[in-house]
């Protein structure tokens, strides 16, 4: 029972710290994707890398992002990833400029994962190395589950 409360008590630290993010600007990152290249004469692999700085990625925008522990991992592919896709139109209606899925992972996972759900709105964030994520108060040790670090779940919206 001890050990139970004492990990609710690290728990509950960390969530407050996610939550005086609330009213704050978004920490300021680079991002390292890869995006489809047409002009690339390989063929079989037309991408190129590109570095997406969150300063200019939400700025004069109203976005909505959503952090997930994992690509690929039931709940987060089966449920949100999608979800959220199914719901953009929605979104789009209320003035949200784009929405984003962030999770630490690298491009090519994130990429490829977008594919395999067949997401066609929604915008994918690699946050490989975390630095978003440790920025954000949202960094999580998931060695247990042998995920290292991840993100909490959380959704914020960027105005």
């Amino acid at each position: 029972m001890v050990a139970r409360s004492k990990k609710n008590k690290k728990k509950a630290k960390k969530l407050k710290k996610l939550i005086k993010m609330e009213g704050k600007k978004a920490p300021c990152v680079r991002f390292k994707t890869r995006v489809r290249d047409s002009k690339l004469k390989n063929k079989k692999n037309p991408y190129k890398w590109k570095t997406l700085k969150t300063n200019k990625l939400f700025k004069n925008k109203k976005c909505v992002v959503f952090s997930l522990p994992g690509a690929f991992t039931p709940t987060c592919s089966n449920h949100q990833l999608p979800d959220y896709d199914k719901h953009y139109k929605r979104l789009k209606s209320r003035g949200v400029d784009d929405v984003y899925c962030l999770s630490v992972n690298d491009s090519f996972v994130m990429n490829n994962w977008k594919k395999s759900k067949k997401i066609k709105n929604i915008k994918m964030l690699p946050d490989g190395n975390a630095e978003f994520t440790k920025k954000m108060g949202a960094l999580v040790k998931k060695n247990n589950l042998g995920f290292g670090n991840r993100s909490w779940r959380y959704s914020m919206l960027i105005d």
